[in-house]
Order: structure tokens, then sequence, then C-alpha cells
């Protein structure tokens, strides 16, 4: 009987140690019993564990005024301090347009080597949608996968999101598994992607809060931090018969081109753009105060560009209201 009991223990043990993953530091078997309700279809987002690392929405510490902003979802938090600020529909089923390539940029980062040198497919070039937002690469140029990443993240270019998830998984299929697998580890369960750029599909959409997770994930990386900060980028690269070629693309996000202008005491660090007919505008920011104080804004579904800058600009105020 008693080596019996051993026998169980072992297992239980073995199976706890098998939970655990190298890159989830943060979990522990005391976590592990502590909310063993994770393993019964209670998203992470509603465990302690999980909450440590990130900002979770409470209804008594948060602004609910819908009024406040026009765009059909906003989400405001302090990340310093792990305190939402401002919330209308976080969890409101919407279209993410070039968001997306936030999560195409997080696997890049997790999974990709920024030398690799890429080589643009037919595919990747001739994208099959009127109006799409391309860098302009030709079949058969060689770009860096960090080149890339640049272009994908400043100018928002489809073709470079297409040409990454080639290169990475042999298929843009068999990319957007892997960014929808990684949704659901960190927890944006209410997400999934069809493609790894954002044009639209019916199947692809996301929320507010999703993508605050997602983005959460990517402002831990100093590259993608380096990345979104700069206004524009020139990138050198060599056609397919080895001859030089030079691109230089502007930031999407007026804060950086100085053609908004954030609230007093407000410093924007970057963020990332989306907009198309579904998804209407769409911005995402990681800002500062006086205080070095870091904060996320999203502003998702606004009627048009202005409405966006606007409702954005609304939402950073709140930081120094909240300070006063």
């Amino acid at each position: 009987m008693r080596k019996r009991y051993l026998l169980i223990l072992l297992s239980i043990i073995m199976i706890l140690g098998g939970c655990r993953k190298s890159s989830d530091q943060f979990f522990s078997y005391k976590d592990y019993v502590s909310n063993a309700k994770i393993n019964m279809g209670v998203t992470l987002s509603e465990n302690d564990f999980f909450a440590e690392r990130i900002v979770v929405i409470s209804e008594n510490d948060y602004d609910t005024d819908d009024d406040l902003v026009s765009s059909e979802a906003a989400f405001l938090c302090d990340v310093t301090n792990n305190k939402a600020l401002y919330s209308k529909s976080p969890y409101k089923k919407l279209y993410p347009a070039s968001l997306t390539k936030l999560m195409t940029a997080l696997v890049v980062l997790k999974k990709g080597e920024l030398t690799d040198s890429v080589t643009v497919s037919y595919n990747a070039s001739h994208i099959p949608v009127a109006g799409a937002k391309v860098c302009g690469f030709e079949e058969g140029d060689v770009i860096t996968m960090d080149a890339l990443l640049h272009c994908l993240l400043i100018y928002s270019g489809n073709d470079a999101g297409i040409a990454i998830a080639e290169h990475m998984s042999g298929s843009e299929e068999n990319f957007v598994r892997i960014m929808n697998s990684e949704a659901k580890r960190i927890g944006a369960s209410h997400t999934n992607f069809v493609n790894s750029h954002g044009l639209h599909d019916d199947n692809h959409y996301t929320t507010a809060y999703d993508m605050y997770l997602i983005f959460n994930e990517l402002i831990q990386y100093d590259t993608f931090l380096n990345i979104i900060s700069q206004s524009s980028y020139t990138a050198v690269f060599k056609d397919k018969n080895k001859k030089e070629k030079q691109l230089t693309f502007n930031s999407t996000n007026l804060y950086l081109r100085e053609e908004k202008e954030s609230p007093e005491d407000i410093t924007i660090i970057g963020g990332k753009t989306g907009v198309t007919y579904k998804a209407g505008n769409c911005l995402i920011l990681l800002s500062k105060d006086e205080d070095n104080s870091q904060y996320v804004s999203i502003i998702m579904k606004a009627g048009d560009i202005d409405k966006l800058y606007s409702d954005m600009s609304t939402l950073l105020s709140l930081i120094t209201e909240k300070r006063q």
C-alpha cells in the first residue's frame, strides 16, 4: 500500500512538472495548486499567477463613461503600476486590420532570426487586394528579416508580412497557426487570425483587451521599442540581380510624424496603426508621463482618422487628470 501511494505521488509530481514551461518562470507548483481552476475552462486572466504580469480589468478601478470617446472600443492602462484607467467595450469582437502585424512581429521576435536573408516570393509581391498598402518589394528581392520587421511595423507593408510568414514557416497558412497558438498562450482567447497582415477576412478578429495582451508581450523587447519609436526607416536590400536598392518609409503614426499633437506632459514612445473599411481606424500606443510611468492606450474602430487621434488624445489626457 505504501508503495502504491509513493507511485501515485510520483505520477502527480511528473504531471505537474510537465505543465511548467521554461518561458513561464512565474508558474510554480504553489501557483498550480492555488489556481487549479485553470483546468476548468477559466480564462488565464482570471488567475493570480497570470495577472501578476498583466493589467486585469476590474469594474471598481476604471472609468466606464461610454460617451468619452466615439470609437467602438477603447482601453487605457498604467503598465508601470498594473492598473486599468479606462475601458469601453474591451471584449467586443472587432476586426484588427494592421494591428494584426503586432502578432506577426511577436512571432518573429520569439522564434525568428533577425539576421536571416529573406527572398521575396511572387505571392508576397503580388497581393491581389486593391489598395493594399505595400512596400513595393519585387519577386526575387533579398532583404534581411530585421529590415522586413521595420517595414512591417513602421510603414505597415502587407508584402513584408507575407514575406516574413513564408520565410519562417514555408507558407502563410503555417505561420498563422503559430500566430494563433501564441495568442492563446498569452491569454488572447477571443482572437483568431487568418493572415499575417490584417487585410480583411470575416473570420479574422480580436478584441481591444486581446490586443493589449499581445502588445504587452511585445513591449518587453527592446528591439520592438526601438522600431516603433522611429518616424521613418530606409531599407537597404538587393534585387534578384544582386543590385543594391533603397526604399524609405515614413511611419503611419501621425504623432511620431508630428502631424498630430499629444497632450501636454505625455510623450509618445510608439505604437501601431491599422485601417480597413470594416475595421475602421485603429491605433495602439505606448506612452509615458513626466515620472516615466508607462501607459498602453488603444482605440479601435474610429469613424475616421481625425476621430481616431481625437479619441486617442482624449484617452491620453486622462493620464494627466489621474495624476492631479
